[in-house]
């Protein structure tokens, strides 16, 4: 076909065709605006090719040469290497993932041009380049010779012929052949206000920049785009919520909260305090309470928590309150129950792993009424489960639970009191964008006394002198976790991994202690109780995958261990290092790197070695990895963000979330211009409820 609209279907462009169609469509790209709409994922400057004998070390450069010799090299560590010569020189291409993978792909004679940072080990190398497989030396010109979109890459497109290469054959011959502008629902003035360009030239550019500084400019329209309909969403549902009016309604605060909280030993700090302010106004006001509390690990939100479930027993209103895992849920009724009782508030514990009798019973006894807070996981929003006067819900580590299990919990009651609780601190930019339809309250401050993890990282070949450590330290009364990526061996990732090393570290380096290993494929009831012994201090090391990262409050863990701490991300990292450290004692971590360390792992462990404070990290988090991977944009019911960048884009998130303001609030005196972006964000998120965060 020679002219193509927006929305052609892909099939009949040139150099599709039913099959690569086929593989498309399971990406989400049917028609010519979705291929457009795919944007690149990062770009190579190749518009200087270096020669090889000119390369650097710790500098960046392209270089383009055909395969001399290529094999598999054994060592300390097994790695793949590439011979890549040009008219100048050879460089080796260094691999150490996915041998597999490349040992399949290269070939004597081939051309490709590597693009990456020049490292230094017993010569010039490059370790896992990026690479562009180009038909000869020719082709370099074409493919290599310019600034280079990278599209986002899966096997099934690489099979098809659509990877990287493939799609920018697709995406020229697109905008060479399209006969239409593309629609630019933002008014220019709009547009104008932020410097952003019209949409068509935004996208024709994204895909391929004569300049840097297009790349930037273009970027910042998409994610424009990308807010107003993000901020549509969560102000048209928060419009929505304030009209929603609850039944029941609280008195000031009575005798019980008075005793509990002069039998509290310790004084709730000045942050814990302001916050129980703000839940209780929330809770006295007509409209149901939806507030995000946040705060470090061990900063003191489950003490608030409580207290707002007490203010709620003394109204005769129920609480349910429900935890990621049975032993926080558990941890949390044998924290409180005593002290709850003694005011006369009746609290029970309801999980999947009791028995029948039992659940039923604590079931029947909720639907009566005389429980008046029910501690549970996911138990809780079975249907046989049901309140006689649900007034409060309480989410623990909200990320954990999926929108459904919390809007089945919240349906429970009518109109019940929401409270969402999370130890990973959020950004204020994120909040605005992820939660604007919660009220926010954070605590910063820690309780006094405690002390902050001593942090290092250290590469993985210093391993036998952190076992030795890990000896000493029990010997002094403490105990440790050592952390995996992975359950078991696999063939795609070259990774430690937990069942290989526990039957290793048990048999060998540990033998004369207590060891003992969960993860997520034991069951339940076995993890818990394999946590339960480590609490106790039976075990003195506990091997773990990350299914350690919330739910254990053990104050004689006073070090931990992770490996192959490059693959973690910050705020991940700074949960796990929430374990150690809860006691008197100063804890330490050891986070073990293993090769090949890009420079955004060694920016990373950088920063978590030298940053303790939770806010801090999450600002850091965001900033290296992005909202979509921390917080799961697509199951909280909100639209991917692909090209936005929040630290970064904080400008145009307030002026999305201006604008979309006065088009709710002028709705129906808009002029032509800005009532066809009312009518567009209506249609593109037609169909699309927002679920909030907390249900």
């Amino acid at each position: 076909m020679a002219e193509l609209k927006l929305d052609s279907p892909l099939q009949f462009v040139k150099g599709v065709g039913p099959r690569k169609a086929e593989v498309l469509a399971q990406h989400g790209l049917t028609t010519v605006r979705d291929l457009l709409s795919y944007l690149p994922r990062s770009y190579l400057d190749r518009t200087s090719i270096t020669a090889i004998k000119d390369v650097k070390v710790d500098q960046p450069a392209t270089v383009v040469g055909q395969v001399k010799a290529h094999g598999m090299l054994h060592g300390k560590r097994r790695r793949y290497e590439v011979i890549l010569q040009d008219e100048t020189g050879a460089l080796p291409l260094v691999f150490f993932q996915g041998l597999r993978y490349w040992e399949r792909l290269f070939k004597k004679g081939q051309w490709f041009a590597a693009t990456g940072t020049v490292g230094y080990f017993q010569g010039y190398q490059m370790v896992h380049p990026d690479l562009e497989r180009l038909e000869d030396e020719g082709d370099q010109m074409i493919h290599a010779g310019r600034i280079v979109p990278v599209y986002p890459q899966t096997t099934e497109l690489i099979r098809a012929g659509l990877g990287s290469k493939g799609i920018r054959r697709l995406t020229t011959f697109v905008l060479a052949n399209l006969a239409e502008r593309i629609d630019d629902p933002v008014p220019s003035e709009e547009t104008a206000r932020c410097g952003l360009p019209a949409r068509h030239e935004a996208i024709a550019k994204i895909h391929y920049p004569d300049r840097r500084e297009q790349i930037e400019a273009c970027r910042r329209r998409m994610a424009f785009d990308e807010l107003l309909e993000l901020q549509y969403l969560v102000l048209r549902w928060r419009q929505e919520k304030v009209k929603a009016v609850k039944e029941h309604r609280y008195a000031a605060p009575g005798e019980k909260l008075k005793k509990i909280g002069e039998s509290l030993p310790f004084a709730l700090t000045a942050g814990q305090k302001q916050v129980v302010r703000e839940i209780f106004a929330d809770l006295q006001a007509p409209h149901p309470m939806a507030r995000l509390l946040q705060g470090d690990v061990g900063c003191g939100k489950t003490v608030v928590a409580v207290l707002a479930a007490l203010y709620a027993a003394e109204n005769g209103l129920q609480t349910a309150f429900m935890a990621p895992t049975e032993i926080l849920a558990a941890q949390h009724y044998g924290n409180w129950r005593e002290a709850l009782e003694s005011v006369g508030v009746r609290s029970a514990l309801l999980t999947a792993s009791l028995a029948r009798a039992q659940k039923e019973a604590i079931a029947a006894a909720c639907a009566r009424g005389e429980i008046a807070i029910l501690f549970g996981t996911h138990a809780l929003i079975y249907d046989y489960v049901e309140f006689d006067r649900l007034g409060l819900v309480i989410i623990d580590e909200q990320h954990r639970f999926g929108v459904r299990q919390r809007g089945r919990l919240a349906k429970k009651g009518d109109n019940p009191d929401l409270l969402v609780m999370t130890a990973t601190p959020i950004p204020r930019t994120l909040a605005l964008t992820l939660y604007g339809d919660l009220e926010i309250s954070s605590i910063t401050t820690m309780p006094p006394g405690r002390k902050p993890v001593r942090t290092v990282w250290r590469h993985y070949t210093v391993r036998s002198r952190v076992y030795q450590f890990v000896r000493e330290e029990i010997a002094r009364g403490g105990q440790a976790y050592i952390i995996y990526p992975l359950v078991e061996k696999s063939d795609r990732l070259e990774l430690e991994n937990v069942e290989d090393a526990f039957r290793e570290l048990s048999e060998k380096e540990f033998r004369e202690l207590q060891v003992g290993m969960v993860h997520g494929r034991i069951k339940a009831k076995e993890r818990d109780e394999i946590l339960r012994q480590f609490r106790d201090g039976r075990l003195h090391i506990l091997m773990a995958t990350t299914v350690v990262e919330v739910g254990i409050d053990n104050q004689r863990a006073t070090l931990m261990l992770i490996e192959h701490a490059e693959r973690f991300g910050l705020a991940q990292l700074h949960q796990l290092r929430g374990r150690i450290g809860r006691g008197a004692q100063t804890a330490t971590l050891v986070a073990l790197a293993h090769p090949p360390l890009s420079d955004m792992a060694r920016r990373r462990l950088d920063y978590f070695a030298q940053t303790t404070d939770g806010f801090k990290i999450a600002e850091a988090d965001l900033e290296l990895r992005g909202p979509g991977e921390i917080f799961g944009l697509r199951q909280s019911g909100l639209p991917e963000l692909r090209a936005t960048r929040l630290t970064s884009d904080t400008d145009l998130l307030e002026a999305a979330r201006m604008l979309v303001g006065r088009l709710l609030h002028e709705a129906n005196r808009l002029d032509s211009r800005h009532q066809h972006l009312y009518t567009y964000l209506q249609a593109r998120t037609a169909g699309r409820e927002l679920t909030p965060a907390g249900g």
